[in-house]
C-alpha cells in the first residue's frame, strides 16, 4: 500500500457478492451491538434490555436469511468484508462511547443506527446502473425499514407506559445523583467560596492581572480538591450514585468554572470595567444555581432564592469589606 493512500475500497466498486457479504457482516455487527445495550442495561432497564435482546434476535434472522441468499448465488465462502473496509459507508458509534449516555440517548442511538442503515441502501440503489444490484440494495433498504417497524412493535410488547414512565423516572434521579448533585455542590463551592478571595485582593490591590491570578489559583486549587474529594467519598456501590470518577469530574469542573466565572473578567486591564463585569457574572452565577437547584433537586424556588443570595451577597461583602480595609 502506498504510504497517504487509503487501502478502503469504494461502495461503487464493490460486486454483488461483496455488498452481500458487507450486507451479512452489517446485519452481525449489529445484532451485537444491541446485545451490548440489553447487558449494559439489564440490571437497572430490564424492559428496555427485553427490547434490545428482540432487536438482536431480528437482526439475526435477517442475517441468516442473507446467508441463505448467499449461499445460493455464490457459494458457501463468504468474502470477509466490513464497514471498515469500504469508504463512506455507515458508520456505528463504540459501545463504549455509548454506554455512558442516558437510556433515552441509547434508545435514540439505537434507532439513529437503523435510519442511517436503511438511508445508505437507498442512496447506494438510487446510484446503482445494475438492476440486479439495485434490486438487492433495495430489498436490503426494505429490511432496514422493517426493522424500525419491528423494534416499535418489541417496544410495546416491552415498555407500555408504566414500565416506560418508571424506567425515566430511574433514569432521571441517576442523572441527578451521578451529574446534577455533584455538579451543582461544585458549583456552589466554586462560585461562593472564591468570591471573597477574588474581591479581597481586587479591593486591596486594584491590580487586575493580580487578581486574576488570585482568582485562577483559587478555582483551579478548589476545583482539583473537590474533585478528588467528591471521587473518594463514595464509591457509589452501596449509595447508587454512580461511578465515582464521573462524580468527580463533575464536581472539580464546575467548581473551576464557577470561580473562574468572576475571575476572567480581571483580564481587563480597567479595574472597575473588569470590577463591574464580575459582578454582572456572580450575579448570573448565583440565578444560575437556584435556577438549577428549583429544576432538578425539587428546592422551592424563593428557599433556594433565598439561601445562595443571602449566602453569596454575605460571602461577597465579606471579600469586600477585607479587601477596602
Amino acid at each position: 500500500m502506498i504510504p497517504g493512500i487509503s487501502a478502503r475500497r469504494r461502495f461503487k466498486d464493490l460486486n454483488e457478492q461483496e455488498i452481500l457479504a458487507l450486507a451479512i457482516s452489517s446485519e452481525e455487527d449489529d445484532a451485537r451491538i444491541y446485545r451490548s445495550y440489553a447487558e449494559m442495561l439489564r440490571a437497572d432497564y430490564p424492559d428496555t434490555a427485553a427490547v434490545f435482546d428482540g432487536m438482536a434476535r431480528e437482526e439475526d434472522e435477517h442475517r441468516q436469511r442473507l446467508i441463505e441468499l448467499h449461499r445460493a448465488r455464490f457459494g458457501e465462502v463468504i468474502p470477509l468484508i466490513r464497514r471498515e473496509h469500504v469508504a463512506g459507508f455507515y458508520a456505528r458509534r463504540p459501545v463504549w462511547l455509548v454506554e455512558n449516555l442516558g437510556i433515552e440517548r441509547i434508545r435514540a442511538e439505537a434507532e439513529a443506527m437503523e435510519r442511517a442503515a436503511e438511508a445508505f441502501y437507498l442512496r447506494a440503489a438510487q446510484a446503482s446502473q445494475d438492476a440486479a444490484t439495485r434490486k438487492l440494495l433495495g430489498d436490503l433498504a426494505a429490511a432496514e425499514a422493517g426493522h424500525q417497524v419491528r423494534a416499535g412493535e418489541l417496544e410495546e410488547e416491552h415498555l407500555d407506559g408504566d414500565a416506560r414512565e418508571r424506567e425515566d423516572r430511574k433514569a432521571h434521579r441517576q442523572f441527578v445523583l451521578t451529574w446534577v448533585q455533584p455538579g451543582l455542590a461544585g458549583l456552589m463551592d466554586g462560585s461562593v467560596s472564591t468570591l471573597a478571595p477574588i474581591f479581597a485582593t481586587a479591593f486591596a490591590t486594584q491590580d487586575t492581572w493580580t487578581t486574576f491570578l488570585v482568582g485562577m489559583a483559587a478555582s483551579v486549587g478548589a476545583g482539583i480538591s473537590m474533585g478528588f474529594t467528591e471521587a473518594a467519598s463514595d464509591d457509589g456501590e452501596l449509595s447508587g450514585r454512580g461511578s465515582p470518577v464521573k462524580r468527580g469530574f463533575a464536581s472539580g469542573i464546575m467548581t473551576t468554572l464557577g470561580g473562574l466565572g468572576h475571575a476572567l473578567p480581571y483580564l481587563i486591564a480597567d479595574f472597575w470595567t473588569a470590577t463591574i463585569i464580575a459582578f454582572i457574572v456572580v450575579f448570573v452565577e448565583l440565578w444560575a444555581i437556584v435556577w438549577i437547584q428549583s429544576r432538578f433537586m425539587d428546592t422551592p424556588f424563593l428557599r433556594a432564592t433565598f439561601q445562595v443570595v443571602l449566602g453569596g451577597a454575605l460571602v461577597f461583602a465579606a471579600g469586600v469589606l477585607i479587601g477596602g480595609g
